[in-house]
Order: C-alpha cells, then sequence, then structure tokens
C-alpha cells in the first residue's frame, strides 16, 4: 500500500449520505401500523425479499387487478406545510379506487417511499398515512421500498409511489359495457381536489399570495387544500353486493370530462346537471381566482364529484339510500343520453 492510500481516511455507506440504521428504525417504526392492515391472506410479514399473499378460498374464479399511482405534485404542498400524515391516504387512494372501478376487491398495497437524505419521524408520518389509508379501504400493507438517494432530491423533499393489487370473480367483472341510454349517473362527494390539479392550485396560490393559515369557511385554507382523497372502497363493494352496478369512474387526473366516457360505448354521451350537485367553496375560489374557465375546471378538477357510477334508472334511488346510510354524499347528477355526430362523451351544462 502506497503512503498516499495510507493517508486516505476509511469511508462508510454512511459518509455517502445513507444511514443503514436510519432504515432500519424506519422498519422497525412502522411495523405496528403494518401490523393493523393485515389479512388472513397475508403469509409473512414486513421485512423478507418478497412480500407474499394466498388469494382467498372465497374467489372462485379470480382475475387480479392491478392500479399504481403517486401523489404528484400536492407533495410541494405538504413539504409548505410540513404535515406529512395525510398524503399516504392520498397514494393509497389513488390506486384502491381506481382498481375498485372494475369491481376489485383491493388485497394489498405496496409503496415506494424516495428521498436524498432519511428522516425517520417524517417517513414514520408518511407510512402511518398509508397504513391508514390500507385500513380504509380493507388491504393489506405487505411491502415497501425506502430508497435514500444522497444528490437526487432537494433537502426535505421526498417521492412517493405504490400499487395495488386486488381481485374480482371473472363474471362480476365491471367494464360498462351494459351502460344503455337512459342509465342515471350518480356522483359520489369527493373530499377536496384529492389528488389532481395541485400544479394548478399552487400556481393560483401563488398569484394571490394567500396565507394559508387564513380561514376559509370555517377552517385553515392550509387543511382544505391537503385534505386527504376519499376512499370509496368499502361503501362500493357493499352497494355491488346489492345492486347492479353498470359502471364506475374514478374521477382523477383529466377531471369529469375526461374519465366518465372511459367507461361508456362511443356511440353514448355522459350528460351532467351542473346544478345537481354543491360544488365545494374551494372549487369556487380557485375558478375565481384564478379566471379559470368552466371548461377548464370540469377537465382539471373533480368539482365536488370523486367518483361517477352508472346504474339503471330503477335502481338510482335504491342505490343512493344505500350509500348514503353509509355516510356518502350522493347526487343523481346526470343521464346516460345517445351520442350525436362531434358531442363530447361528457357535457357538463
Amino acid at each position: 500500500m502506497s503512503q498516499k492510500d495510507a493517508n486516505k481516511d476509511s469511508l462508510s455507506y454512511r459518509d455517502a449520505g445513507v444511514d443503514i440504521v436510519a432504515g432500519d428504525a424506519l422498519i422497525e417504526n412502522i411495523k405496528p401500523f403494518a401490523k393493523k392492515t393485515m389479512r388472513p391472506e397475508v403469509m409473512g410479514g414486513i421485512g423478507g425479499f418478497g412480500a407474499l399473499f394466498e388469494i382467498s378460498k372465497k374467489f372462485k374464479n379470480p382475475v387480479l387487478v392491478s392500479g399504481t399511482d403517486g401523489v404528484g405534485t400536492k407533495l410541494k404542498l405538504a413539504f409548505m406545510l410540513n404535515k406529512h400524515d395525510t398524503v399516504g391516504i392520498d397514494l393509497v387512494a389513488m390506486s384502491v379506487n381506481d382498481i375498485l372501478v372494475q369491481g376489485a376487491e383491493p388485497l394489498f398495497f405496496l409503496d415506494y417511499f424516495a428521498c436524498g437524505k432519511l428522516d425517520v419521524a417524517v417517513a414514520t408520518d408518511v407510512v402511518k398515512g398509508i397504513a391508514a389509508g390500507c385500513e380504509l379501504s380493507g388491504c393489506a400493507l405487505i411491502g415497501g421500498e425506502t430508497a435514500e438517494m444522497p444528490g437526487m432530491y432537494p433537502a426535505g423533499e421526498y417521492d412517493l409511489a405504490g400499487f395495488a393489487v386486488g381481485a374480482v370473480e371473472k363474471e362480476k367483472i365491471i367494464s360498462g359495457d351494459t351502460i344503455c341510454e337512459g342509465d342515471v349517473v350518480l356522483g359520489m362527494a369527493s373530499s377536496g381536489a384529492h389528488s389532481n390539479g395541485y400544479s394548478l392550485i399552487r400556481k393560483i396560490i401563488e398569484r394571490t399570495g394567500i396565507d394559508l393559515n387564513s380561514d376559509f369557511h370555517g377552517q385553515p385554507l392550509a387543511d382544505v387544500v391537503i385534505a386527504p382523497t376519499r376512499i370509496y372502497v368499502k361503501p362500493l363493494l357493499a352497494l355491488m353486493e346489492k345492486l347492479p352496478v353498470k359502471g364506475m369512474a374514478h374521477i382523477t387526473g383529466g377531471g369529469l370530462l375526461e374519465n366518465i366516457p372511459r367507461i361508456l360505448k362511443d356511440d353514448l354521451t355522459a350528460v351532467l346537471d351542473k346544478n345537481a350537485w354543491q360544488m365545494p367553496p374551494l372549487f369556487h375560489w380557485l375558478q375565481a381566482e384564478g379566471n379559470v374557465e368552466a371548461n377548464e375546471m370540469y377537465r382539471t378538477f373533480n368539482c365536488g364529484i370523486g367518483m361517477a357510477v352508472v346504474v339503471a334508472q330503477e335502481h338510482a334511488e335504491a342505490a343512493m339510500k344505500q350509500l348514503r346510510d353509509s355516510g356518502e354524499t350522493v347526487w343523481n347528477i346526470g343521464r346516460i343520453q345517445k351520442r350525436t355526430e362531434g358531442q363530447p362523451q361528457t357535457v357538463v351544462q
């Protein structure tokens, strides 16, 4: 060994910016929260190389349904507000609500948390939220990945992604194929902007210079804009057990105008009555302060409707009653009609 080599300090992974001890501490912190989400089908616990899950014998001819998503630039607000305990709910909601619309029961969820330097307290808050979202949707948090990558992210920031896997009986898959003229569109209330349109929301907040701690209809504006995405799994699974549901659309990126057409045949259109539901004050404020055109609002935001549910007209009242009895706010917001040449597949009038 040369004298030059002998004088070199011994380097560790921690010296390079990766703290394995912190990672181990995070795993220990989150184990109790993950344990609360366990289902009988889970084989083993957190910490293995792969997560094992046995499909329940209650399924006769199961089809697996999967979905993946992130939280998007809503995370920027979480960093600004130093509030990290609900973005995990958003993360789970975006995937479980997506697979739900095809009739699937969410079975398990895995997350991916990436940062430049691991803050164990912040990461624990995030994963607590993920576990809470899993409890709300009845799925098991069976694994995930924490990646500490120095230089990849600004100090104090992180990114989130995750995916859910569910199952549905093959003969009960909901595809929208049975939707026809005369069917009713029910709208289930959102809890806010959910996890979409936040680049525009942040731009409007920046333009107005508003204090996020200021009062907004009885609560801090910060709480309104960071409110977690509503999870519709349990009430809609219960509804599907009682009544035939023809189609469901999770209102995410693309808003009402671009998500409902995803379940409609080419010759049909959904005609929605904008006076049939109450658009929350947040959206009125965003529209006014951003001078956002009505069509852009319906194409960007959920505008108060987080899930659209299509049922036959004769089942509409019973479906609304059951959903309301389960604690949901729901309105009859429109009808399915024959589509005329050149007509959009969702019309809000």
